[in-house]
């Protein structure tokens, strides 16, 4: 996970950019794309449950026969909130080499769980050899309200690209297209200082993923599509942290003890 080194909030589990010249806050890149639906979770989560519980049943047995079921079930209930937990501390620790490594920064010596990493991000620094001509950045955007801070922007083989460095066990996935988009098509990068840089022009963007086994290079269309969905999420964003709220009135509420009245008709009058 980038590291901001704007100043950032959290709200309702969003994740917010705080202008430092202005004090204007925008919300991050991420938080707006997290409003993609997610049917693949529902099933991941139960996957980690059972895969805990079969790797630990004497554990979990234990805790339950001490009597607190209870603790039993929260403990399994966690295991995909602390599997994400771990993952996303070794790409944070991850990234933090890479930014050094992009720079040209010795990183000296590194955690044992931690070297594969580091020594495949080497072998893709020696074999493209990028022009980085900036790292750790935060772009803004005025015009449609948003902030996010990217790994990199580069040079390779002539090309200018948007670049995000992943870790993720699960490979690299389309909406990434999305997240370079939005720092692609932001107004302007800005500094801590309140000062703002003039966005580069790009050809396109990519992803360097990395594993322990491994890494790859993968090129990502990060065109004007892709930032027209972002928009929308950026729209549905809106929806789901402020205006989902004001919809609904106020009930007109009946006495629970009355009897609804019913309604007759008028009688009828006879003809004369």
């Amino acid at each position: 996970m980038t590291t901001p080194k704007i100043t950032t909030i959290s709200r309702g589990g969003s994740r917010f950019y705080v202008n430092p010249e202005t004090g204007a806050k925008a919300p991050g890149v991420t938080s707006v794309i997290s409003m993609l639906p997610k049917p693949f979770l529902q099933p991941w989560a139960a996957k980690v449950v059972a895969t805990y519980a079969v790797e630990n049943l004497g554990e979990i047995v234990g805790i339950a026969m001490r009597g607190d079921r209870q603790g039993a079930i929260d403990y399994l209930k966690g295991a995909p909130r602390r599997d994400t937990a771990k993952a996303a501390e070794v790409g944070s620790e991850a990234h933090d080499y890479f930014e050094r490594m992009a720079k040209g920064e010795s990183v000296g010596r590194v955690h044992p769980d931690l070297k594969p990493f580091v020594d495949h991000f080497d072998e893709f620094l020696q074999e493209f050899q990028p022009e980085v001509i900036f790292t750790e950045e935060t772009v803004w955007s005025e015009k449609h309200d948003y902030a996010g801070s990217f790994d990199a922007y580069a040079v390779i083989g002539g090309e200018r690209l948007w670049m995000d460095w992943k870790t993720t066990r699960s490979g690299v996935h389309p909406e990434v297209a999305i997240q370079l988009a939005a720092y692609r098509h932001a107004d302007y990068i800005i500094r801590p200082d309140g000062s703002r840089v003039p966005l580069p022009q790009a050809d396109g963007g990519a992803v360097v993923h990395v594993r322990p086994e491994g890494w790859s290079l993968v090129p990502v269309n990060c065109g004007p599509e892709a930032f027209e969905v972002f928009k929308t999420l950026r729209q549905v964003f809106d929806w789901e942290s402020a205006t989902k709220d004001t919809v609904i009135g106020a009930p007109v509420n009946r006495d629970p003890g009355s009897t609804p009245r019913r309604r007759t008709a008028a009688p009828r009058r006879r003809a004369a």
